[in-house]
């Protein structure tokens, strides 16, 4: 007997969840319909054939299911009861697949392009129980199963991203792969790699040494939030060498994800001023004397608007783009936020600028920076994208916009025609707190519990539908500033990740219709996927001693985050 289910439906359809719940499927597929053929075994005799275009998903599929359950998953002739084929079908929708699978036929997993090929073969993974997301078998032998099913699927999204920084804590390159293998087991496909700060710079570039040698280090960190008084003085930093940044970019390719590297300007620049004095607006600071900020928050040492400061970035991007090629990042992220306007404001030389280049005021000198980046890119092939401040002096005619300070900014980019990812700090910025109890590590902002994430809806009310086509998709944003290791990033990242990359995905009511019941009963399947990849995620039940941190004092907000 079949059960059939549709349940996610734009209309937000009233068929039953039972069938997607019983998979436990995250994200849910579109529709799911299991019965009608005994399960299909894997076994020493499973073949694995992949078609044209689906090389990646082959061998990661062979890697990591062969490793699972110690089986050779040797290549194969075509389809068949003991085959798992990968195909791919120009006609459907290009991230979509149609996954079918029992006794009788084998398993099939059709994608519209090489990429729906591989989020078919993450859903595969997920059938086959906890047990796929081990490096060795637990029990050698084993035969896994997956339940006779068909399974056809797409994303509503083509944006469904993650932010990681690495410049206020840094992320070593094996855990930046790891987070990769994490994002394509949600179906997530952007990967934002916020590379520079103030407190850090974490890339390598040949032409400027000092970026890295001293642009890399800070003597301490501050310990806790910014009012902390608490101090690590052991000397910290770290960088990607060059060759690291071409394995990260390839291994993200090799998934499906595109990185964003976002290169910070004209603020959150201290570690490159420190690196090279120059930089900064030295006609009203001693930028000889700086170094790499050792605080949280948001310095006032912001680039000089000079020629020579645009020439400085121009080689800066000039590696960035060999290092990350078009076609895994036709983005390229400028930050373009928080950028004070003091030093400008005191600087002859800035308001001399000013009066040059006749752009009113020091907003619109901020809006020549970012102006002037966008050309550069475009002309290279490349789109800018930055955050919603670079709205403030008049929006350059090419920008994409990351709407991070609520929904406004957005919805003014996206009427006027411009592209727009929708991460609002109020829903989706994942070092703020997850409960409001005394035992939550270091509490940072608003309460953003596991179901707040899911009830999240990237499209607010009202934006015309015009605009809402301008909204490439969502992605959750991860702040480092208390997060000083992986066990701390894998607390605060999931398991509200995971309702983002529903959110990102699935066609879901609208958020106060949603069924939160149906998605923590698929989590309860999940927590064991993420238990067997060993991630520190935070337990529905709160969090577990050793993820506590007593005594450490955060900046909570109180009541439910304004909607703006």
């Amino acid at each position: 007997m079949h059960t059939d289910t549709d349940t996610f439906s734009p209309a937000g359809a009233d068929a039953p969840a039972d069938t997607v719940t019983a998979l436990g499927l995250v994200p849910a597929p579109r529709r799911a319909r299991t019965g009608g053929d005994a399960p299909f075994v894997l076994d020493a005799a499973t073949t694995l054939t992949a078609g044209p275009g689906t090389g990646s998903a082959e061998r990661w599929l062979r890697s990591t299911l062969g490793a699972a359950f110690g089986l050779p998953l040797a290549p194969g002739q075509g389809g068949g009861p003991r085959a798992i084929e990968l195909v791919t079908d120009a006609a459907m929708e290009p991230e979509g697949y149609r996954l079918t699978a029992g006794a009788s036929t084998g398993v099939r997993i059709t994608g519209g392009s090489p990429a729906g090929v591989f989020h078919g073969a993450q859903t595969l993974r997920q059938l086959l129980g906890p047990e796929a997301f081990r490096r060795a078998p637990v029990v050698p032998g084993t035969r896994p199963a997956v339940p006779a099913v068909e399974i056809e699927d797409a994303p509503r999204f083509g944006w469904r991203g993650f932010m990681l920084d690495v410049a206020r804590h840094f992320t070593p390159k094996d855990d930046v792969l790891r987070h990769l293998d994490l994002l394509a087991a949600h179906k997530l496909n952007v990967f934002h790699f916020h590379l520079t700060d103030d407190q850090g710079w974490r890339v390598e570039i040949k032409r400027y040494p000092r970026l890295t040698e001293r642009g890399a280090w800070r003597s301490r960190t501050k310990y806790g939030h910014r009012s902390s008084d608490l101090w690590d003085e052991t000397p910290y930093g770290g960088f990607y060498t060059q060759d690291d940044i071409r394995e990260i970019v390839a291994y993200a390719a090799e998934r499906h994800i595109r990185v964003v590297p976002e290169i910070e300007i004209p603020g959150h620049s201290q570690a490159a001023i420190a690196a090279y004095p120059e930089l900064g607006n030295t006609d009203v600071t001693d930028t000889a004397a700086l170094t790499p900020w050792d605080r949280w928050g948001v310095s006032t040492h912001v680039l000089a608007p000079t020629e020579a400061v645009l020439r400085f970035y121009e080689g800066v991007f000039e590696e960035i783009l060999e290092l990350f090629p078009a076609e895994v990042s036709p983005f390229v992220h400028v930050g373009g936020d928080e950028c004070p306007k003091d030093e400008w404001k005191a600087s002859p030389a800035a308001q001399a600028r000013i009066a040059e280049l006749g752009v009113g005021d020091e907003d619109g000198l901020q809006a020549w920076f970012i102006r002037h980046f966008d050309r550069w890119l475009t002309a290279r092939g490349r789109r800018l994208i930055g955050w919603d401040e670079i709205l403030e002096g008049g929006l350059a005619e090419g920008a994409t916009v990351s709407s991070w300070r609520g929904y406004a900014g957005g919805v003014a980019a996206a009427e006027a025609g411009h592209d727009v990812v929708m991460c609002p700090v109020q829903q989706v910025y994942l070092d703020y707190r997850q409960d409001g109890g005394p035992d939550e590590p270091i509490p940072i902002g608003w309460v953003r519990t596991l179901e707040d994430v899911y009830r999240f809806e990237p499209l607010p009310p009202g934006l015309s539908e015009e605009a809402a086509r301008h909204v490439l998709g969502t992605q959750a944003n991860a702040w480092t500033e208390v997060m000083q290791n992986r066990a701390r990033v894998d607390y605060q990242v999931y398991p509200r990740l995971a309702a983002l990359a529903e959110v990102a995905w699935t066609e879901l009511p609208a958020p106060a219709a949603r069924d939160f019941a149906g998605f923590t009963a698929r989590m309860d399947t999940h927590y064991a996927r993420l238990d067997a990849l060993g991630v520190g995620y935070r337990p529905p039940s709160g969090p577990l001693p050793w993820q506590r941190r007593p005594g450490i004092g955060g900046h909570p907000l109180e009541g439910a985050p304004p909607v703006v």
